[in-house]
């Protein structure tokens, strides 16, 4: 099937999954739906219409991650109910992802006694109804400036600390917990903060359980490429630093990235690895 160019202002959209034009090419409907969603002329759009049960389901996600509203199912079609929190290997990908975090993703996880999110999703009551049902909210890691969405709601509802790096901690004036380069102490010990400035100058990694890394905005996996990357375009400090911080990480053993933008990827230890040599190739780095 053709490539759907078709951009909409609104209102109807027939019998084909439609994107706006008012899309603003967060990358985040994409990451969640790379089979069906590309990047064109500065959006995105639908390479193809989806077939199979399960690729109208990851059109629905699609739909329900995009920040502005811009991803449309055809006329008629039947909704599906909240796909989000999604679990994810153990943790979650909590959707309402927002326009101020740039579509962002935000997770949900489990260290030890204590739950904590990496990175802020926009408010919602079911989301918050959705944590107290599993015990609550103790900490709130930011990878970074950008990322925060409503944290400070979901901070003051829950009486969770907030953590961020002190170059980045303007950004966050109501952060508790600063982290210091000189002071790593984390929340939970199978929690590693790991700082990796590029991205902005602030920007740092979390670590858990030895096997899972939150990177923020400073790596992810490219679907279409099939590679690790980080995004140039997107760099707001230092991008030779950047490289550099993500070279940094290729001792730490991690099998699974979760990004906040671009895909996220599992695979083993030495393969990772290979990936990280393989980016680190192409810019040079080596």
């Amino acid at each position: 099937m053709p490539m759907n160019d078709r951009q909409t202002e609104g209102g109807t959209t027939g019998d084909r999954w439609t994107v706006e034009s008012r899309c603003i090419n967060c990358m985040a409907s994409r990451s969640i739906a790379p089979e069906l969603l590309v990047e064109k002329s500065g959006q995105s759009v639908f390479a193809r219409q989806p077939e199979t049960d399960k690729e109208i389901e990851a059109a629905w996600k699609a739909a329900q991650l995009c920040p502005v509203g811009a991803v449309r199912p055809p006329d008629g079609l039947p909704k599906y109910g909240p796909l989000f929190p999604e679990e994810v290997a153990g943790y979650f990908r909590m959707g309402h992802n927002t326009k101020g975090s740039y579509g962002a993703h935000s997770y949900f996880g489990r260290a030890g006694d204590m739950n904590f999110l990496v990175d802020g999703p926009g408010w919602s009551t079911r989301l918050a109804s959705w944590m107290e049902q599993r015990g609550g909210l103790d900490h709130i890691l930011l990878t970074h400036r950008d990322d925060i969405g409503d944290t400070k709601r979901y901070a003051e509802y829950f009486g969770a600390d907030v953590w961020i790096h002190q170059a980045d901690a303007d950004a966050a004036p109501f952060a508790n917990r600063i982290i210091h380069d000189d002071d790593l102490a984390s929340p939970h010990p199978e929690i590693r903060i790991v700082p990796i400035p590029g991205h902005t100058r602030g920007s740092v990694a979390y670590l858990v359980a030895g096997d899972t890394l939150f990177t923020g905005d400073t790596l992810a996996w490219d679907h279409n490429e099939r590679r690790l990357r980080g995004y140039r375009r997107y760099c707001w400090f230092d991008w030779d630093q950047q490289i550099a911080s993500i070279a940094a990480l290729r001792g730490l053993g991690f099998s699974r990235i979760f990004a906040g933008h671009g895909g996220s990827i599992e695979m083993s230890a030495p393969e990772m690895v290979r990936h990280l040599d393989d980016l680190l190739r192409r810019e040079g780095a080596e």
